[in-house]
């Protein structure tokens, strides 16, 4: 098991993991599971260096999960900060995994010089509040009912770490 900046050849067992979550969970507010070409973009999106990264979980050879940040709005002063995301195959869950990519990921943007890293975690999700504690985010809001899925709403919890990069 080691971890690695993503790769093309893994968009289609990442494709596989993310759609995992979109059609059976709340955890992500996608409504419809994606092709692989349909990813293309978002994974285009991810460097190898810099703030927008996306890391890899490898187990056997194979993607097992991903972390990966992404702009957190899309205006210049919030270049500073990013969004996190952490989603593990099912068969990688409660392992170890999640802490282990996500602390390789803020390490990461630490060096990128990153302030602020963001995580909108959908409620409840016990599992994804812990991780995120345990490596030192906060909970600062709740936005409530601010998502529809599954003919029901959901709340949508914010957490937040401070790196303490400064801007270039």
């Amino acid at each position: 098991m080691f971890i690695r900046d993503g790769r093309e050849s893994d968009l289609d067992p990442l494709t596989r993991i993310y759609n995992h979550y979109v059609t059976t969970t709340h955890t992500t507010f996608d409504l419809q599971p994606f092709e692989t070409s349909g990813r293309k973009p978002w994974f285009d999106q991810f460097g190898t260096d810099g703030r927008v990264r996306l890391l890899v979980l490898e187990v056997d050879g194979g993607a097992a999960g991903y972390a990966c940040s992404t702009p957190f709005k899309q205006k210049p002063a919030y270049r500073v900060s990013v969004e996190t995301s952490v989603y593990l195959d099912p068969d990688h869950v409660g392992k170890g995994a999640g802490s282990l990519l996500l602390s390789t990921l803020l390490d990461t943007l630490r060096e990128e010089s990153v302030h602020g890293a963001y995580a909108g975690i959908a409620l409840p999700n016990e599992a994804s509040e812990r991780l995120h504690e345990k490596l030192g985010y906060r909970r600062i809001g709740v936005l409530t009912e601010v998502g529809r899925k599954f003919d029901r709403f959901w709340d949508v919890a914010w957490y937040e770490k401070r790196l303490g990069g400064e801007p270039e």
